[in-house]
């Protein structure tokens, strides 16, 4: 009997063990069917874009040239030295401040010099004075000598020195004129019409002959300096059009072929090419800027090269079907500008396939999308423009 009932608690015992462990395990099983389910409505979190982060591909006229980078520099520019030594006086102008050609920007101390000049005038006078001594004894000897008084080799002798003292004379001039020169070289004048972009002196500093005091630019006239190479050098024409990049400014900039360098550069080898760049009030000297020198065209369907991504084996871009994130390989091909925009050939892709751009960084395969509230998805276009336009994604 005692036998019997120790089976029957031994089997209670092993009936209440798997009834927790059943519980335990459906528990577990609940968990991760529950972070199951939180998975999946995070993997169908939907991507909202704005109409600037897609565009359509499209056939276009791609500019297609010789890459050029370099720094604006003003086509007239000039520094104002000092010509002679001493205090500089009432230099006003600072930078930004615009000058006429002409106009006197600072004095130098002209205290020293005008008493040279006095010094100067006072020999040329007294030069002057021996001259007339000397013309006047000359006159005597030559009546003398006409009378038989006196001998040709006396009258010689004092035309001799009627001839050093006019030596002299005009040496002392040419002294005086000397002075007067440095005189006028006290007053310092702008040579260009301009804005003053560098103060290299203060008033009541004394310079050197030489010395650098401002620096003026003239904006209206801007050329970009692009070195490229002897290869690329033959393919560049005066006359040939860019479209540059500057740094700080939104929109791009036209610039011409005006100069070709006759001469490479030591060392690089490189030949220096100089293209006139529209003026614009927002232009500086010494801006960065970049672009393509068009020296052919290419019809073609394109996108911009940003959207074309490099982190898979093959090239591919992210483009938009049935609302979903897609990623379809393509070939990349030429490059080129269109509209100031940096374009490349593809070919895997349909006209107005909508591909978004670089700048939306990579999405997974899959991704369900929408565009916000306040934009709308970029119609298709219509007939490709000419001469390169870019295509322009609806804001």
């Amino acid at each position: 009997m005692k036998r019997r009932w120790k089976w029957l608690i031994a089997a209670l015992v092993v009936l209440v063990i798997a009834a927790l462990v059943g519980r335990a395990l459906l528990a577990r099983k609940a968990q991760q069917q529950a972070l199951a389910a939180a998975g999946a409505v995070k993997a169908v979190t939907v991507m909202e874009l704005a109409a600037s982060d897609v565009t359509r591909a499209r056939t276009l006229d791609l500019a297609q040239g010789l890459p050029v980078t370099g720094a604006l520099k003003a086509v007239n520019s000039a520094f104002v030295k000092a010509r002679v030594a001493g205090e500089l006086q009432g230099l006003s102008v600072r930078e930004g401040d615009p000058v006429k050609a002409g106009q006197v920007i600072a004095r130098i101390d002209a205290t020293e010099i005008q008493s040279r000049l006095r010094q100067a005038q006072d020999q040329a006078d007294a030069a002057r004075a021996q001259v007339d001594i000397a013309q006047r004894q000359f006159d005597n000897n030559k009546a003398l000598m006409d009378q038989g008084f006196i001998s040709k080799t006396a009258l010689d002798t004092s035309g001799s020195s009627l001839a050093g003292a006019k030596a002299t004379y005009h040496a002392a001039l040419a002294a005086a004129d000397i002075v007067r020169k440095s005189l006028a070289d006290t007053v310092l004048a702008a040579p260009i019409s301009g804005v003053v972009s560098q103060r290299l002196a203060q008033p009541g500093e004394r310079v050197a002959v030489d010395t650098r005091i401002i620096e003026i630019v003239d904006l209206s006239r801007l050329e970009l300096e692009a070195a490229v190479s002897a290869s690329d050098a033959v393919r560049v024409r005066v006359g040939q059009s860019a479209v540059l990049r500057v740094e700080g400014q939104g929109e791009p900039v036209r610039a011409r072929v005006v100069r070709i360098n006759p001469s490479t550069q030591a060392g690089s080898r490189s030949v220096m090419v100089y293209l006139a760049v529209e003026p614009a009030a927002v232009l500086r000297q010494g801006l960065f800027a970049e672009g393509t020198l068009g020296t052919e065209s290419l019809r073609t369907l394109a996108v911009p090269l940003g959207a074309v991504r490099t982190d898979k084996p093959m090239p591919y871009v992210q483009i938009v079907e049935n609302d979903r994130i897609a990623h379809r390989a393509v070939t990349p091909g030429a490059r080129g500008d269109a509209g100031g925009e940096a374009m490349v050939a593809v070919t895997g892709l349909a006209e107005n396939t909508l591909v978004v751009t670089g700048a939306t960084g990579p999405v997974r395969e899959g991704t369900p999308v929408r565009f916000t509230a306040l934009s709308a998805t970029p119609a298709p276009a219509g007939p490709a423009p000419a001469s390169g336009a870019a295509s322009t994604p609806a804001r």
